[in-house]
C-alpha cells in the first residue's frame, strides 16, 4: 500500500465530504468544525450549512486539512491550521508553549475498513509537511497520553502520544484537557 497525502482543496471537496460528512445530508455532524469554530458559531451552524462552511474553507488559500489516498481512494483526513485561527488559541486547558505562530493538528481520521493499516502516520506526516509548505515554524498536536491502553474510537480522533512520537514530535507540555478518560499532552515538532 502506498499512501499519498494532498491538501483538502475545493477540487477535492467530494473526498472531504466522504471523510467528514453525514450519510443523511440534513444531519448536524461535526464536519471537523467543533475545534475550528467558537462554541456559539458551532452550535448555530446546523445541517447542510456545516458542509457548505467546509466547502468554503476548501476554497481559501490555506486548505482546512489534508486527505490521504490509497491509490485513488480517499482513506484519511487530518485537520491542520494556524493555532491563531482556532479556539485552541484561547484555551484555558491547553497551554501555549511559547509565542511562536505554531500550527495545530487536532483531528486524525481514518475511514472504517482502512484502520489498522498504517495510514495514520503518513497522514500526520502529510499534515506536518503541508503546514511547513505554508510557512509554519512548528506544528503542535494535543493527543491522549494513553500509555498503550485502548482508546475508544469515537475519542481516538485526537491521536495518541505514541503516534505523534513516531512522527517526530516531542512532548512540550502537560495540559488540563482530557479525552476519552485519558490526559492530553501538547506534542510539538519544530520545522525551522
Amino acid at each position: 500500500m502506498s499512501i499519498s497525502v494532498h491538501p483538502a482543496t475545493a477540487d477535492r471537496f467530494d473526498d472531504v465530504a466522504t471523510m467528514l460528512g453525514p450519510k443523511n445530508p440534513a444531519s448536524s455532524v461535526c464536519w471537523c468544525l467543533s475545534h475550528r469554530l467558537d462554541s456559539r458559531t458551532n452550535r448555530e451552524l446546523v445541517g447542510p450549512a456545516r458542509g457548505e462552511y467546509v466547502r468554503q474553507l476548501t476554497e481559501r488559500d490555506v486548505a482546512p486539512g489534508v486527505l490521504a489516498y490509497d491509490g485513488d481512494e480517499v482513506v484519511g483526513w487530518a485537520a491542520v491550521a494556524p493555532r491563531a485561527e482556532l479556539p485552541f488559541e484561547r484555551s484555558r486547558k491547553i497551554p501555549h508553549v511559547d509565542d511562536q505562530p505554531v500550527w495545530s493538528v487536532w483531528c486524525v481520521r481514518v475511514r472504517p475498513g482502512h484502520r489498522g493499516k498504517g495510514i495514520s502516520l503518513p497522514l500526520l506526516e502529510g499534515a506536518v509537511a503541508y503546514a511547513g509548505q505554508k510557512g509554519a515554524p512548528a506544528v503542535e498536536g494535543y493527543p491522549v497520553d494513553n500509555r498503550g491502553a485502548k482508546v475508544d474510537l469515537t475519542m481516538a480522533y485526537v491521536g495518541t502520544r505514541k503516534l505523534f512520537e513516531r512522527a517526530g514530535f516531542t512532548m512540550a507540555a502537560q495540559t488540563d484537557a482530557v479525552s476519552g478518560g485519558f490526559p492530553r499532552v501538547v506534542m510539538r515538532k519544530a520545522l525551522t
